[in-house]
């Protein structure tokens, strides 16, 4: 598209010699530069002048040796219409350079050094018709997003925007970029809040549009419930269930009735019932303490419209225990196996069909399938060569299985269902590792592996490379579980510290162009 043509009043002479053209009226104009009563043309200024005439049109600053623009230089120029700062060196333009120059109609910054603009440079050029950014070099990059856009939107005529880089964009134009979301958008995960006490556990539930969480504190003697509070935008102290060494909370929700499962060392293991008219949760019903030694972990899972959950017992005198719902109470569905220091248990469904996998300290992982017919848990298989596993979970991406399994001593594990087992995709270095824990937002997924050792680590799945990759580094002394939390369209992961604070990080998006 042509651009305005300039007027043969601002034909520029070789040099910075006074124009033949004499001044209609006396104005102030720089040694260097030509001055008529509407306008003013500079050649070979080493910089901008500062002392123009005030009520000028048109300004042209070419064939310079000046290499930046500060900002607020022309707000003395109020009625200037065209601008055109050609064939200088310039690389570097405040985001502020333009300011007050409301009257702008055709700004020219063709032939400089310019490879990047600050952001809404342009924000107060509101009658801007004509812009040329012709002959510069644009690094197509995050930066130059906003311009992306920006040349979508405007109403203005602007030359193509070509880029010099990176690889992919280089001789494009800049509107020819597919997008920059891929590039320029990532995320990170920031303290948000720190509570200061010692966990092992935590568990989230919603009851009556409300989110809460509760917190396994062993040290305390403590199952603390948290709500969040929509106002104070923090989690806040809700109720507070005591016992004995408690290390497992673990929420029901049946029939509008909110249950807890409160897993204790010692003195027996009890279920709560939450009392609406007084706000509290009260003791529901006693686990047998013949059945349940040394509860490990609490599973709750639903197969065919019947509520369950498991306890794994990892003392060789416990039974690792499921026990169903009957409309009254909990009881005592079907015990698993004895003598096998269970850690963890996960129910999985698997080509319609439900299978449990136990974790254990004394065997590979065990393999279960619920039949149909007897409705009870079988020996099905194991996941070989993978002794000594603390925990173990499972997730989907895109459809497809996966599990993670937590190892103190050697690698972990990534697996992924092929058809008939479990094959490994990627081994994870986790000497003292307790939990590796996968969980996803805003369709990123992302693997937590805490560490008694060293720091623990974030990784973000990469769907290139179809691996996790290492992605931030945080410090939680003792960690033994991390849990998702999602509220108020925020993300939050909490990491529970058997030797500090229980750290809440908020998940946040990151957008790289700002």
């Amino acid at each position: 598209m042509a651009l305005i043509k300039k007027p043969l009043l601002f034909l520029i002479l070789l040099g910075c010699t006074l124009q033949a053209v004499q001044p209609k009226r006396s104005v102030r104009c720089p040694s260097t530069c030509s001055c008529t009563k509407e306008s003013v043309i500079c050649v070979g200024s080493s910089s901008i002048p500062k002392s123009l005439p005030s009520d000028i049109s048109s300004l042209s600053l070419v064939n310079g040796t000046f290499s930046e623009i500060r900002e607020r230089i022309f707000t003395h120029l109020p009625t200037l219409q065209l601008l055109f700062i050609e064939g200088n060196k310039v690389e570097t333009i405040s985001k502020y350079a333009f300011r007050g120059l409301r009257n702008l109609i055709n700004l020219s910054l063709a032939n400089n050094h310019i490879k990047t603009l600050p952001r809404d440079i342009f924000s107060d050029l509101d009658s801007l018709i004509e812009l040329d950014l012709r002959g510069n070099m644009f690094e197509c990059d995050c930066k130059a997003k906003w311009l992306f856009s920006w040349l979508k939107m405007t109403n203005s005529t602007v030359s193509h925007v070509l880029c010099s880089g990176p690889s992919d964009y280089q001789g494009k134009k800049l509107n020819e970029v597919a997008s920059f979301d891929a590039e320029c958008i990532t995320t990170d995960f920031i303290d948000h809040q720190s509570l200061p006490y010692q966990s092992v556990s935590v568990d989230t539930f919603h009851y009556k549009n409300d989110v809460f969480v509760a917190i396994a504190q062993p040290s305390m003697e403590n199952c603390m419930i948290l709500e969040w509070d929509h106002i104070e935008m923090n989690f806040r102290i809700y109720d507070n269930i005591t016992g004995q060494s408690i290390v497992g909370c673990k929420a029901i929700l049946l029939d509008d009735q909110v249950f807890m499962v409160v897993a204790q060392l010692f003195g027996g293991s009890h279920i709560y019932k939450y009392d609406e008219s007084w706000a509290k949760f009260t003791k529901f019903q006693d686990i047998e303490v013949s059945r349940i030694s040394k509860p490990n972990d609490v599973e709750l899972f639903q197969i065919e419209g019947e509520t369950f959950f498991v306890i794994a017992d990892s003392s060789k005198a416990g039974l690792t225990t499921v026990y169903k719902w009957n409309g009254k109470g909990f009881y005592s569905y079907q015990s698993l196996h004895e003598w096998f220091r269970d850690t963890d248990a996960e129910l999985i469904e698997i080509d319609d069909k439900y299978h449990l996998v136990l974790s254990s300290r004394s065997q590979v992982p065990l393999i279960l399938q619920w039949n149909k017919i007897t409705k009870k848990f079988t020996p099905h298989s194991d996941i070989p060569n993978m002794e000594d596993v603390l925990a173990v979970k499972s997730f989907r991406m895109k459809d497809e299985l996966y599990i993670s399994l937590t190892r103190f001593i050697g690698d972990s594990k990534i697996m992924k269902w092929n058809n008939n087992q479990f094959k490994e995709i990627q081994a994870l270095p986790s000497r003292g590792a307790m939990s590796l824990q996968p969980f996803s937002f805003k369709d990123r997924y992302y693997l937590a592996l805490g560490s008694d050792y060293t720091f623990s680590q974030i990784y973000q799945w990469d769907v290139e490379k179809k691996i996790f990759e290492k992605f931030k580094e945080i410090y939680i002394q003792g960690p033994r579980s991390f849990t998702a939390v999602s509220t108020d369209r925020r993300d939050f992961l909490f990491a529970s510290s058997f030797k500090g604070n229980t750290q809440i990080l908020e998940h946040v998006i990151v957008d790289l162009s700002l």
